[in-house]
């Protein structure tokens, strides 16, 4: 069986046990004499090899705890038997106390009960034989070399038990934190990319298309009026990135934001969309909405027009919005169809955010074709939401 090499500290202890033991058998400093009862055998030499097998054992004591207490028990029995030295003693007590501390946790608890149930056995049994209160030192001298070590190994290992569990406990604690603030970051990351998405998306379609149309009609009025309209997107554009630029750099928590949109100003954004060449019809029966339900339902409006602008054929856009028992329903119809003239191009990021705003505030969301007998193809494109009115804020 090979061992692990022993640690660096095991080794000192060793060689000092070692050393010492040397020292004291040269200068005839023995724990008993010749004469002591229990001294079979006499002289320096039988002391010799209890105090070496114990010292190899103290290079397990790290490594192989459990198997150097085995070994060094019997070498400590046989050190009584000779008229014995400290350092085996020493050396003895230090194994129970290392195979507490560095062995198994069942072992732990069994050298425990082991050493005490001695320590009472030889307590109790030699003072009922012979009757005399001397006799209660036996147990006293097995309890310091036994049960003194494994208890004070026990209440160690204990305290570093808790230490390491402690560490353990803060690292969690770090790794949670850590998580919860990337979590938040990214959280933020997709509320601005909607928000940013939402603000300016519409007045960049609006420049797309009718750009395309000053570029692709050769009149000078159409041309006139196309520039106006980019020149008024433009510069409505320029204000929405100001205000979000606004407040990313307001920090403090102690005032809201000014450029939060209400359902107030849905006629406001239904005028601009009917500027840039939608035919917008505006219906609504509502009233006082949470905050973050207003919001929502604004950006659904809002992003469904610039997605009316983009890809919409002609006819009405029709937008609603509809309180019902303890939700609001938004609902935005347009033509479904091959788009005459010039189109802006899409991502596919303005469907995904309204999807996000509306799963955020557990509602449901719906976008796609349907049928329609009075639309012109036969079908249109419907964006419907149910938004519940004890919804939480946005992310």
């Amino acid at each position: 069986m090979a061992f692990p090499r022993p640690h660096r500290v095991d080794v000192y202890i060793g060689v000092g046990g070692l050393l010492g033991g040397l020292l004291l058998v040269g200068v005839g400093l023995g724990m008993r004499t010749a004469k002591d009862p229990i001294t079979l055998f006499d002289g320096p030499w039988p002391i010799l090899v209890p105090l070496t097998v114990m010292a190899g054992c103290e290079l397990l004591r790290r490594t192989a705890p459990r198997t150097a207490l085995l070994i060094g028990t019997p070498a400590f029995c046989a050190d009584v038997v000779t008229q014995g030295t400290l350092p085996t003693w020493m050396m003895f007590t230090d194994l129970v106390y290392a195979a507490v501390l560095y062995g198994p946790l069942v072992s732990a608890r069994r050298i425990q009960w082991i050493t005490g149930l001695l320590t009472v056995a030889a307590t109790l049994v030699p003072f009922a034989v012979l009757r005399v209160p001397e006799a209660l030192l036996i147990g006293v001298v097995v309890g310091v070399v036994a049960y003194g070590p494994a208890a004070t190994g026990w209440i160690v290992r204990n305290h570093r038990d808790a230490a390491e569990a402690a560490r353990l406990r803060a690292e969690q604690t770090a790794l949670l934190a850590e998580m919860d603030r990337t979590q938040a970051v990214t959280a933020e990351r997709a509320r601005m990319a909607r928000e940013l998405h939402d603000m300016v998306a519409n007045h960049l379609s609006a420049i797309a298309i009718h750009s395309t149309a000053a570029l692709s009609i050769d009149d000078p009025s159409t041309s006139r009026e196309a520039l106006s309209v980019i020149r008024e997107n433009s510069v409505e554009g320029l204000a929405e990135m100001r205000r979000l630029i606004g407040i990313l750099r307001d920090g403090g928590d102690d005032h809201e934001p000014s450029a939060v949109p209400t359902l107030d100003g849905l006629t406001a954004l239904v005028e601009g969309a009917r500027a840039n060449g939608l035919d917008v019809r505006l219906a609504t029966d509502h009233g006082t909405v949470p905050a973050p339900v207003e919001l929502a339902a604004y950006r659904i409006v809002q992003e469904s027009l610039t997605n009316a602008l983009k890809h919409a054929s002609p006819g009405r856009v029709a937008v609603e919005l509809i309180q019902r028992d303890d939700s609001l329903t938004v609902a935005v119809t347009s033509p479904f169809g091959d788009r005459d003239g010039p189109r802006a191009p899409g991502s596919g990021a303005g469907l995904v955010g309204m999807r996000e705003r509306v799963a955020l505030l557990a509602g449901a969301f719906e976008a796609g074709p349907v049928d329609d007998p009075v639309a012109t193809d036969g079908k249109i494109w419907v964006v419907r939401a149910t938004l519940p009115l004890t919804g939480g804020d946005p992310a």
